[in-house]
């Protein structure tokens, strides 16, 4: 029981959310917006020094019929550069269609696409980790690391 941090891996943002799970709860936290793999991950260490993590889930895309494609193996290596870092285990949930969710459920507050933009990868990292509190399962995304 205990903190986790969940991902939107993107090239240019990275979204962010934070849940307990004891609660069950995931709520959008930030987006990381970095030039390079070192700025991200320096922003992550930040939140996992402030927010105490007990693993880390990543949203795994996929195309629609979960067949792979090349963001996919851009989040695996990502997962893995976290589990290097932090030394705590990783996850993966499924964020097919999270994106679009996220922006469909900020439309209905009313916000134009203006203000939407910069919410959007959090909000869609929140999906990511309710689907992942919603539907737990074990498989390690990547080898659970000597720490977990």
């Amino acid at each position: 029981m205990g903190t986790v941090l969940a991902f939107d891996f993107g090239l240019k943002r990275t979204g962010v959310a934070v849940g307990e799970t004891a609660l069950g709860q995931a709520h959008p936290l930030s987006v990381i917006t970095a030039g390079n793999d070192a700025e991200r991950l320096a922003a992550i260490a930040r939140l996992v020094a402030e927010w105490q993590p007990e693993l880390l889930v990543v949203g795994c895309p996929t195309h629609v019929d979960g067949t792979p494609h090349d963001m996919t193996a851009r989040a695996h290596d990502f997962a893995r550069a976290l589990q290097e870092r932090f030394h705590l285990p990783v996850r993966k949930a499924d964020e097919r269609l999270t994106s679009r969710e996220a922006e469909t459920r900020l439309k209905e507050t009313g916000k134009t696409a203006r203000a939407i933009k910069p919410l959007l990868d959090a909000v869609a990292a929140q999906l990511i980790l309710q689907t992942w509190f919603d539907f737990p399962h074990d498989d390690i995304f990547l080898f659970p690391s000597s720490a977990a």
